[in-house]
């Protein structure tokens, strides 16, 4: 298939590429795409170096698949070009995920939230799919009610100069200097954000709402009762929840682990005796969900707690997108 990828050149845009590579997805061709600033780079892929155009329509003509990582404000403008001229786009930016018609897609969740696509897939938030991930086997059997989600989130899902900045500050603050913070309102090294994103008028930040939203559509459950904080903290790469789901049946712990361990893509790590849990370190690198502490909700009865953990670079974001590509191309998901 003749591929294209728009923001090659960033923290998503590399993984995606690298997730192809490794997944062996079937690349006839490979364009890679960004903005004038960046065109002129050159990539390896596949033994051999690419060099990456500037963005424009014509870029598009012939290509089977877009992989989509420029923003929003890009994809707004470049996927109805990539539609027009015969290319299925899956887009990792927030622009379409809330769209009707749009498709928003976990593989593992629901596949079949592809059928009758128009061209134009929605790549879930990152937060969002590793929660969604874990709680939707639990949904199966025991009816989920709703649930309360804590975020930590890396600043690698900020891009590459949030990565810069929190190496270079927390340098700067190991040596007893002031260090200077242009990508967040406030100092990110040894430091933790209350939130990600803007404020409404009622103090909900734009992340806290994707969480609610998305997990809405992505488990076909409108009425989902959704509580969520997000926040940004000084971890380089891999996002960690914790999350109190509430059901209508009884679940017990055990009963918990069991159907996870079972779940596509969700890796249990959970024995509270010997502290094997999740950590963001652990995650660095895998496709898996990691879930762990596992345990009865102290005050709902029906509810329960647990730390769920992921690489937002992969499961996140690039491997969730390459994961839709399979499918449309007609391969299937392998999920190991």
């Amino acid at each position: 298939m003749r591929v294209a990828v728009l923001g090659a050149t960033g923290a998503v845009g590399q993984e995606m590429l690298a997730t192809l590579e490794s997944r062996k997805f079937p690349v006839s061709d490979l364009v890679l795409l960004a903005s004038r600033r960046s065109a002129g780079a050159r990539v390896n892929y596949g033994g051999c170096e690419i060099v990456v155009r500037e963005v424009c329509p014509g870029a598009f003509e012939g290509v089977d698949i877009a992989l989509f990582s420029a923003g929003g404000e890009a994809s707004r403008i470049w996927a109805p070009k990539a539609i027009e001229r015969g290319a299925t786009v899956i887009d990792n930016s927030s622009a379409w995920r809330m769209e009707p018609d749009v498709p928003l897609v976990v593989p593992e969740v629901n596949p079949g939230a592809l059928a009758g696509h128009r061209g134009l897939i929605a790549n879930p938030n990152c937060a969002t799919i590793q929660a969604v991930m874990v709680l939707n086997p639990l949904h199966k059997v025991a009816g989920l009610e709703g649930f309360t989600a804590v975020t930590f989130q890396s600043v690698s899902g900020t891009g590459k100069e949030a990565i810069r900045e929190l190496a270079s500050n927390s340098e700067a603050l190991l040596s007893g200097e002031k260090g200077m913070s242009s990508v967040y309102p406030h100092d990110i090294a040894f430091n933790v954000l209350p939130h990600i994103g803007g404020f409404d008028e009622d103090g909900i930040s734009e992340e806290e709402w994707k969480m609610i939203r998305e997990s809405r559509k992505i488990m076909g459950l409108p009425g989902l009762k959704v509580n969520c904080t997000a926040t940004r903290v000084p971890v380089f790469r891999g996002h960690s929840e914790a999350l109190c789901a509430v059901f209508r049946n009884p679940l017990s712990p055990d009963e918990a682990r069991a159907i996870l361990e079972a779940a596509p893509g969700v890796c249990l790590m959970d024995d509270p005796g010997s502290y094997r849990y999740p950590t963001a370190r652990n995650s660095k690198g895998s496709g898996s969900v990691f879930v762990g502490r596992i345990r009865k909700d102290t005050f709902w009865e029906m509810g329960l707690m647990m730390w769920v953990v992921s690489d937002n670079l992969l499961k996140g974001a690039a491997l969730n997108a390459v994961q839709i590509a399979e499918m449309i191309q007609g391969e299937g998901i392998c999920v190991s």
